[in-house]
């Protein structure tokens, strides 16, 4: 796919070497994105998963030398103004043409343990921010209609719900506001998708949730930030571009498992 980039993609949940987001960052780096990469140490630090003191610099520094432009912004999603300063970031570095955000909070809670402390974080970073990424993209974009594709959102979400209450239910949230971006703001010519990536370890699965997951994937095997960042690449190029307010399934059959 290289080549296809001519403008800056914002990407957000690029704070680990080992996550989606990170693998995401170099797809689209190969296809000749410049980018501007969001990441968050204190949830990183929080989770406690594998990683370097460097990890999101890191990224940066392997995209640049596949010749992208890259501009590294620690910011936290929770916080209302983050969302319009990201997007100010990366329209200043170029033409912004995708919001890719893989970014989330995920702590597991049930019905009867979940805080309500931790009830607002979840909805604050993966349904609220969303939402203002969203409505800040759109606004740098004409308000004129169009035929054309001028710009690209695509979301990660996840079917999880029972034990991780909070997270599931607002990443749900996520998936209403994306849907109602792709009806609302087609005519400024923007398509937005959300992909469900199904299990991907990148860092959180012990051994025994690695061998369910494997074995309830008929193609046998677990998914890769690869095989996610190949779908993403897609999405953004010129042949994507009539794909618009669908719930994407790039899984391995996950779902289908009886």
């Amino acid at each position: 796919m290289s080549g296809q980039g001519h403008g800056t993609v914002l990407v957000t949940g690029v704070g680990r070497r080992r996550s989606i987001g990170a693998g995401l960052a170099l797809g689209l780096a190969e296809d000749g994105w410049d980018l501007v990469l969001n990441c968050w140490k204190p949830y990183d630090d929080r989770l406690g998963y594998e990683r370097g003191e460097h990890d999101a610099d890191d990224v940066a520094a392997q995209c640049r030398r596949l010749g992208s432009r890259v501009e590294v912004m620690p910011a936290d999603l929770a916080t209302v103004g983050t969302a319009a300063d990201l997007v100010a970031t990366a329209s200043g570095l170029g033409a912004l043409h995708g919001l890719v955000m893989s970014h989330c909070e995920s702590v597991d809670g049930s019905i009867l343990d979940t805080t309500l402390d931790s009830w607002e974080r979840h909805f604050a970073v993966n349904a609220r921010a969303v939402w203002l990424l969203i409505k800040a993209f759109a606004e740098c974009l004409p308000a004129s209609p169009t035929t054309e594709v001028r710009g690209r959102i695509v979301a990660l979400t996840s079917d999880h719900a029972a034990h991780n209450l909070p997270y599931g239910a607002s990443k749900g949230a996520l998936d209403r506001v994306v849907m109602a971006a792709a009806i609302e703001l087609a005519s400024r010519g923007i398509r937005a998708n959300v992909i469900n990536p199904g299990p991907i370890d990148t860092g959180w699965m012990t051994p025994a949730i690695r061998q369910a997951c494997v074995s309830s994937t008929p193609a046998g095997r677990l998914g890769t930030p690869t095989d996610i960042s190949d779908l993403v690449r897609f999405l953004m190029s010129d042949a994507g571009g009539w794909i618009n307010g669908q719930v994407l399934y790039s899984n391995g059959g996950f779902t289908t498992s009886s």
